[in-house]
């Protein structure tokens, strides 16, 4: 059995992957986004619940048990170390919950959505890799506006990450967030016609790909 093309979705934070995430599936492919596997990942009860607690203590919890991830992410995006050591148990159990999703897939075309697509080696698994970007000034905006961060924590977080161009070179496809979401949605559009062409010319023997 054919696995699906695969486009592997990343950018920095707060630069619109959900929305270039949201018209591809509208367009049809099979999307994962793989912050909401992460954070399936972590929910109570789960080793790496318990890892993470272990890990950063009692105090990333919220009083229901649950990890509190704004807490989690003011430890983390403040310590390099400690960013490393969250990814260190995080990032086996998405790769592996990754893995079995796209064994189900029936579409021809999946997309997953990861921020950390290169350092997790996703990107390895792909066909072709796209890029969102946006203006820093934007990135900042919409973490102060749309999840209440202070100015401060924003540009913490927005630091915390690569540059955008060290993401942007490594891409097939560049999608630029700095105008309207019409034009991002054209972008989009005119990204899937080309790899709808490419997966039409590719003469991949099946499970060519190993997954990682």
């Amino acid at each position: 059995m054919r696995r699906p093309y695969l486009i592997g979705l990343t950018g920095n934070i707060a630069c619109g992957k959900s929305t270039v995430l949201r018209e591809l599936r509208r367009l049809g492919a099979a999307v994962l986004d793989a912050d909401a596997v992460a954070h399936e990942a972590m929910r109570p009860g789960t080793p790496v619940h318990a890892a993470v607690v272990e890990a950063f203590g009692p105090q990333v919890l919220t009083p229901d048990g649950a990890i509190d991830r704004r807490v989690l992410g003011e430890i983390v995006f403040a310590d390099p170390v400690a960013l490393a050591r969250l990814e260190a148990i995080v990032h086996p159990a998405v790769l592996e919950r990754l893995r079995a999703w796209l064994q189900g897939v029936t579409a021809r075309v999946a997309v997953i959505d990861a921020i950390k697509l290169f350092e997790a080696g996703i990107a390895d698994w792909c066909d072709e890799v796209w890029v969102v970007t946006c203006p820093e000034e934007e990135q900042l905006r919409r973490l102060v506006e749309y999840r209440g961060l202070t100015v401060e924590q924003a540009w913490r977080r927005i630091r915390a990450q690569p540059p955008q161009w060290e993401k942007a070179r490594r891409a097939d496809m560049v999608i630029e967030n700095a105008g309207t979401l019409n034009d991002v949605r054209r972008q989009v559009r005119e990204a899937w016609k080309k790899a709808l062409r490419r997966l039409e010319t590719a003469n991949r023997a099946p499970g060519q790909a190993a997954l990682g």
